[in-house]
């Protein structure tokens, strides 16, 4: 197994809740699961109870009829053989670019706790098979585009179809696909024959476009706080004025306090300022990752809900079957483009903090930050390239949760686009990610050129250290695009929240 996490450290689940966003992570990083017994012996007597509704009379969605449109119509019992697992046949209609192997490792996990929750009445058997993917590291290819539906219809169904046998399998490569029945063989798994019920369950509800939102809700914090150990690096190189990070200044506003008290860490105290006011792109530090930390506390709560909630249709309660709209993924697609805009503002100001280290008048240093003006460019096309990955960025910003277009045979088939809104997050933050290395190359520029500021605290300074070890020597000219490289790669490169 191609596995991060010593298989020993397994996570035992012996509640749906166990299963919770830091674990979902560790498992998409290849950590193993096990279901403790007795957690199986509740979902057996779950589903034991739903097969005993279903021998009662009236129909049930998805299982004693079609779905979509095709729910009028009744399936006879010869039909109903084989039905859960023809649901996935012709709504795996996808195609690359797939989804990355730990994405999809979280998609799995996510649709486990899904099922764990219990309202899906599947069988301990899906529930085990799910875990059993996961342990042999045999993950489905997921598309990651070109998905119009209310909830995941039609990326659901290339999971299913890796449970199924009919569908695909990623590669290690992570790029390619092969057959989902060679990539079980060679696991020593077998295709997984659904049963009753199985079908319908695995299409239903937002798993993905949530593993996806658990992945960049942690790479959006990894961020952030990049983001305030450049910055605040910056303002110490700078000798920006410290009265705008003052913890008086937020009042009883919690994530700005939090954010202005990590800035001050950073920069440390500077008695002799440069000026008596530093650019705004500095001063609005604060703010903008006070905005981002609020935005992604949301899309964490969004996360919870939908790991919490009903997210089948339909749903076993009370010994019944209740249809329901837990599909329905438009709260987190719409707390997802929350997150990419607070993303996006804070490229906008890191661009912005790099054109003013270019120029002499706020820093005191050689225009361009280049050791011989004139001579040599400096570091002017570096922010060019940060002025172009913040256009593309705000091209791509736009509130993807909206514009539903009519499927289904006028079905109000209420497209939530979320795992469009997911994709442009993670094009977001590999945006932010490539400014800051921008910002941070321009900071790590400063210092050579002036001497590092005694005054920054011990985050600053490992940052600092981390970029001599990784930048050649000096400050010449040279091909800058490498440097940046290198920057991306201290903290282990994009992750995979992007695509």
């Amino acid at each position: 197994m191609n596995s991060a996490v010593p298989s020993d450290s397994a996570l035992v689940l012996g509640v749906a809740e166990d299963l919770d966003p830091v674990g979902i992570r560790s498992v998409a990083l290849g950590r193993e699961i096990r279901i403790a017994e007795p957690l199986v012996a509740s979902l057996a007597a779950i589903r034991e109870a739903a097969l005993a509704a279903l021998q009662s009379p009236g129909p049930v969605y998805g299982v004693s009829t079609g779905m979509g449109d095709q729910s009028r119509l009744a399936l006879d019992p010869a039909d109903r053989q084989g039905h859960q697992g023809r649901l996935m046949l012709g709504r795996a209609v996808g195609s690359p670019p797939w989804l990355t192997r730990r994405q999809a490792r979280a998609a799995l996990a996510v649709r486990l706790r899904t099922f764990l929750n219990g309202d899906a009445a599947v069988s301990a058997g899906l529930c085990e098979q799910l875990a059993a993917l996961l342990n042999a590291d045999v993950v489905p290819a997921v598309p990651s585009t070109g998905l119009g539906a209310a909830g995941e219809i039609i990326a659901l169904a290339h999971l299913g179809a890796l449970v199924t046998g009919s569908g695909s399998a990623l590669d290690p490569d992570g790029v390619t696909a092969r057959p989902a029945v060679r990539a079980l063989a060679a696991a020593g798994l077998a295709p997984y024959p659904l049963a009753v019920k199985e079908g319908v369950a695995l299409l239903e509800g937002v798993p993905t476009t949530s593993a996806l939102a658990i992945l960049a809700s942690g790479r959006a914090r990894q961020l952030a706080d990049r983001a305030t150990v450049v910055a605040g690096t910056g303002i110490a190189v700078t000798r920006a004025h410290r009265d705008p990070y003052s913890a008086l200044l937020a009042r009883r506003d919690a994530e700005l306090t939090t954010a202005l008290e990590r800035i001050r860490e950073i920069a440390g105290v500077d008695p002799q300022p440069r000026s008596l006011q530093a650019p705004l792109s500095f001063r609005v530090l604060g703010p903008a990752l006070a905005h981002l930390d609020r935005c992604t506390s949301a899309l964490d709560a969004a996360v919870e809900r939908a790991l919490s909630g009903v997210t089948d249709s339909p749903a076993f309660f009370g010994g019944t079957f209740v249809g329901s709209a837990g599909f329905d993924g438009f709260d987190l697609a719409a707390a997802l483009d929350a997150v990419t805009v607070a993303a996006c503002h804070l490229a906008e100001t890191s661009a912005a903090r790099l054109h003013r280290l270019l120029d002499d008048r706020v820093t005191g240093l050689p225009r361009q930050l280049t050791d011989s003006p004139g001579l040599h460019a400096g570091l002017v096309a570096v922010h060019k390239r940060a002025a172009g990955v913040v256009h593309r960025m705000r091209r791509e910003a736009v509130p993807t949760c909206l514009g539903s277009i009519e499927t289904s045979l006028g079905q109000e088939d209420v497209q939530s686009f979320s795992m469009e809104s997911a994709r442009t997050l993670g094009s977001a933050l590999e945006g932010l990610a490539e400014v800051l290395a921008c910002e941070l190359l321009g900071v790590h520029q400063a210092v050579r050129l002036g001497g590092r500021p005694v005054c920054v605290g011990a985050d600053a300074h490992r940052l600092l250290d981390a970029a001599d070890d990784a930048l050649p020597t000096g400050t010449s000219d040279r091909p800058f695009g490498r440097d940046i490289d290198a920057l991306l790669m201290l903290d282990g490169g994009a992750g995979d929240a992007v695509h």
